[in-house]
């Protein structure tokens, strides 16, 4: 199979598809690597590494994206790379299908594509081994973030992140518990901060507690008002999450404005359209603006500021998934892998995801049904 590694063409994407280390895995395998001239140059890996694990070098977005039958990808398409797929190939990369334009959806449709969201993979436990680095990493990203952007040169509060002798620590309020919730409470607590997660789901909210040794508050948001929590925070986490939808707007306008002044929001389900109702998408170079006196933190592809670990991360984590589409085709890995298959959001042109046909109104069709119609 020849494999596609594209350079990224999202503003301040940094990360790459496929490591070296990863390409010569594949190449071993006997698929052939084509590789655009510079694509891991952001996450420091040359052309020169990439040609010495076996790929091939091309000099196009083009090249990279019409000769290939599987692409790897890791951030969200483009309407100009939407034109340079080869009708019937297989995209894999964090599509977040459901908030992406209906214009990208229907072009992916009409050219019979296969499109595998990472962030949809799930494992044996039914958990999902590609997001959850990310996740982590995301967390951990919030925290150091949100001190930052207390600094008063920053727009913020003017308080430290830590705890100072004699002095009340700020309060971190988190919602949501979970993974990203989880890694980001752990951190925060370690600051020396008071950190509060709010969930409805208590079993979460157990692990938190237990993963963070007891050292944090919990709240169930179905027993008290959101805006009892925002209004104390000095920093607050939007870290929700439902798998191939939309993030719910559990933030309104009115909570962010009775926020304290110079107070942080980073929403890290930005991504999937964000869970508080003033956060708008933003970028590595212009990360931030203020509603309401209140910064806000909303860059969907954080984790591209950490472009070398990011990569490593994704290779690490897809290697498996590359292989077994690479060696059985899209088709016979969705059928000899319900995880795997659990990631397929269109198959051939056919939306298989039930709440992103939903979001686009667009008709949803069994996997298995197309899967067996063509004897895979």
């Amino acid at each position: 199979m020849i494999i596609g590694v594209p350079k990224e063409s999202l503003h301040q994407e940094h990360r790459v598809g496929l490591t070296p280390d990863a390409a010569a895995h594949l190449h071993r395998l006997g698929h052939t690597i084509v590789v655009q001239h510079d694509a891991g140059l952001g996450a420091r890996f040359s052309n020169h590494e990439y040609e010495q694990a076996g790929a091939q070098i091309v000099y196009s977005a083009e090249e990279a994206y019409r000769r290939a039958d599987l692409v790897t990808r890791i951030g969200t398409m483009s309407s100009v790379e939407l034109d340079l797929l080869k009708p019937g190939s297989a995209i894999c990369s964090f599509h977040h299908m459901a908030v992406a334009s209906k214009a990208l959806v229907a072009g992916l449709v009409e050219r019979e594509i296969t499109a595998i969201s990472y962030e949809l993979i799930e494992d044996a436990a039914g958990d999902r081994p590609i997001l959850a680095p990310f996740s982590e990493m995301a967390g951990m990203l919030a925290v150091h973030l949100a001190g930052y952007y207390l600094q008063n040169d920053s727009g913020g509060r003017g308080i430290l992140l830590g705890n100072v002798p004699g002095i009340a620590p700020p309060t971190v309020v988190i919602l949501g518990a979970g993974i990203a919730g989880r890694t980001a409470a752990c951190h925060a607590r370690a600051t020396g901060a008071r950190v509060v997660v709010v969930d409805t789901d208590m079993a979460k909210l157990r692990a938190v507690s237990s993963r963070c040794g007891g050292q944090v508050a919990t709240a169930n948001a179905s027993l008290e008002p959101l805006e009892n929590y925002t209004a104390s925070a000095d920093v607050l986490i939007g870290a929700v999450l439902i798998p191939g939808s939309r993030a719910p707007i559990l933030v309104t306008e009115d909570m962010v404005e009775g926020m304290r002044r110079g107070s942080v929001i980073v929403d890290l389900s930005i991504d999937q359209g964000g869970c508080v109702e003033t956060s708008r998408p933003t970028s590595l170079d212009q990360p931030t603006f203020i509603v309401h006196d209140v910064v806000h933190y909303c860059v969907p592809n954080m984790t591209a500021n950490v472009a070398r670990t990011a990569s490593k991360v994704l290779t690490r984590a897809v290697l498996p998934q590359l292989v077994s589409l690479a060696e059985r085709g899209t088709g016979g890995a969705a059928a000899a892998d319900p995880h795997l298959a659990a990631g397929v959001v269109m198959y051939e042109g056919n939306l298989v995801h039930a709440q992103v046909a939903s979001a686009h109104g667009l008709p949803f069709v069994e996997l298995r049904s197309l899967l067996a119609g063509a004897g895979a």
